[in-house]
């Protein structure tokens, strides 16, 4: 049995037993008497809240105690205090090369490299520098691309750069400069960071004699700047807050209903016989359950929005426990199966309506000689409306057997020239599948009907197909054909199934009944308030007599010719002729 001590590591409590802490205070002793005077309070300071930092990540539980194992394996990274002795030269060398924040000897395979803003070498706010640690390039370059994309942004990214400056952390500690550059986090590079801070202190301790005029004029502009840039960061920050809401809360809400609409679909996929499935059942191409479905939209979509929703309250709350790499990962799994599997449903989706089939029908139209004016309208069935003008593009109902039917409708109406000289009718089932020949099967099993008598074309103003069929696009096209000097007569419920796409004849859309005569390529209307002439009024007729000749040939086959004057005065209209034989 092992006595266990409370020990306080870089500001954290831990529960350790007796030998461990034996072998830590050991080692603890060892480091210092290693460390050369200059800076060793600091040194050590750091040391202990890098093993701080290493023994929080080893105990998953709180309650454990520290064992000897534990404190071996730390000891193993951090390395013995002998092995690391740093001379003047390798630390002049050191700090030589580390004044542009750019060393070309990093271990690019570390990985606790961290994004933090390096504040040492800032121009503004260290956020180029840090980008250039953590992406191991020379920060002059980042600088550089950075001026440049002002021009070619029209200044946007200045707002990035100022979010940036105020979501990424500035590197504070020895322990968070080495983890910004890439370097491992041991007692050497611990001990060779601080003497080089200490040594870029003391060189401005030696030309703080040379500067001693301006110390105050330099010291009072400091705190103006100081000033301004905290209140600068103070609204930055706000905003920040703001904008974390917002994400928060948009995100929350979405994630929300992706849930609810799992749900929904996780119980009604047990319940029968509900119009929920008779509609997935029509739609569904693809012939999956419907809750799987839910459960890929809300893996699809939910661990996106899910992540969104961290990031707004890791802009909300600065100390939020961030999430566990397992979690992280099994998370990113379930996304990449998920969106795998929602692209292979859509292809599936996609080729089911791929292809389009249809099937033709034509009607010859024979005029009656005593009125030659073809009359077309629609008709609806109240069984499933009440009126033409109740358009539904799609609704499952039954018929009068009782079958359960859809019913549609998507019909068009086209009136096109012909050079025939009798007018006809085609009428074109279509909807798509998979293939053409399946397009065409579901076409062959649209109920579409229209008949002719007398003069009057009527037409159907919906399509009917079986529940089995699914839905796929079906519709109706009816083609009407006119000869040249056709009249047509348009019924006014006709004015929202008219359709001009394959032809340049065009109908007014109108809520009366309307005359047309087909002539010279264009249909004239005969009854439009725009085209009916005004009477000519009796006074417009001057009274100046009218005049003119007629040659023709009398009942003998004799030449004649006919002169006829016409006078309107206050008595009438006058005619007066006179007839000459040759």
């Amino acid at each position: 049995m092992n006595k266990t001590v409370s020990i306080n590591l870089g500001g954290l409590f831990f529960h350790i037993d007796e030998d461990a802490y034996q072998k830590l205070n050991h080692y603890f002793d060892a480091i210092r008497r290693s460390l050369s005077t200059d800076g060793r309070d600091e040194i050590m300071s750091d040391i202990e809240g890098r093993i701080a930092e290493l023994l929080t990540e080893k105990l998953k539980n709180d309650n454990r105690v520290v064992s000897l194992r534990e404190v071996e394996e730390i000891i193993a990274v951090m390395g013995q205090p002998e092995d690391y002795r740093i001379d003047d030269e390798s630390a002049e060398k050191t700090s030589s090369n580390s004044y542009s924040g750019f060393n070309p000897n990093y271990d690019y395979n570390y990985k606790t490299r961290k994004f933090y803003r390096d504040g040492d070498r800032s121009i503004v706010g260290g956020v180029c520098g840090g980008i250039a640690h953590y992406f191991r390039i020379d920060p002059l370059w980042i600088r550089i691309i950075f001026i440049l994309s002002l021009f070619i942004t029209f200044s946007a990214s200045l707002f990035v750069y100022i979010l940036l400056w105020i979501l990424i952390p500035k590197a504070v500690t020895t322990t968070e400069k080495l983890e910004m550059t890439g370097e491992p986090i041991n007692i050497s590079n611990i001990e060779k960071k601080v003497k080089e801070e200490i040594g870029q202190f003391g060189e401005r301790l030696k030309s703080m004699d040379y500067e001693k005029f301006g110390a105050n004029v330099g010291s009072g502009a400091e705190k103006v700047g100081n000033g301004i840039a905290t209140v600068f960061m103070a609204i930055f920050k706000g905003l920040a807050k703001v904008i974390g809401a917002v994400i928060t809360i948009c995100s929350a809400l979405a994630l929300g209903g992706l849930v609810v609409f799992f749900v929904t679909t996780l119980f009604t996929s047990a319940l029968v016989n509900t119009p929920w499935l008779s509609s997935n059942h029509i739609f569904n191409f693809t012939d999956i359950p419907f809750w799987v479905v839910g459960l890929l939209m809300l893996f699809t979509f939910g661990i996106p929005v899910f992540f969104m929703f961290l990031l707004g309250l890791k802009i909300m709350v600065e100390n939020l426990k961030p999430v566990g790499n397992v979690t992280r990962y099994t998370l990113l799994a379930l996304w990449i199966i998920a969106l795998s599997s929602s692209i292979y449903l859509g292809v599936r989706y996609a080729t089911e309506i791929a292809h389009e089939g249809k099937v033709m029908k034509e009607l010859a139209i024979n005029l009656p000689q005593e009125d030659n004016t073809l009359r077309v309208k629609l008709r609806h069935n109240s069984l499933f409306s009440k009126s033409v003008d109740n358009r539904y593009d799609f609704r499952i109902t039954q018929d009068s057997t009782d079958n359960d039917v859809i019913y549609s409708n998507n019909v068009e109406v086209h009136f096109i020239k012909t050079d025939k000289e009798k007018p006809y009718v085609e009428i074109e089932k279509l909807a798509e599948g998979s293939s053409p020949s399946e397009a065409r099967k579901r076409a062959e099993k649209i109920n579409y009907n229209f008949d002719f008598k007398g003069n009057t074309l009527t037409l159907d103003n919906y399509l009917l197909t079986d529940l089995d069929s699914k839905f796929r696009m079906q519709r109706v096209k009816v083609y009407v054909y006119l000869p040249e000097y056709s009249v047509l007569e348009i019924d006014r419920n006709m004015r929202d199934y008219i359709r001009s796409d394959y032809s340049e004849l065009s109908i007014n859309y109108s809520d009366k009944d309307q005359m047309y005569h087909l002539e010279n390529d264009e249909l004239k209307c005969l009854n439009c308030e725009d085209n009916i002439e005004e009477p000519v009024e009796v006074e417009a007729i001057v009274e100046d007599a009218v005049n003119f000749e007629v040659d023709s040939n009398d009942e003998n086959g004799k030449r004649e010719n006919v002169k006829v004057k016409m006078k309107a005065d206050e008595n009438g209209l006058q005619i007066e002729t006179e007839t000459k034989r040759n």
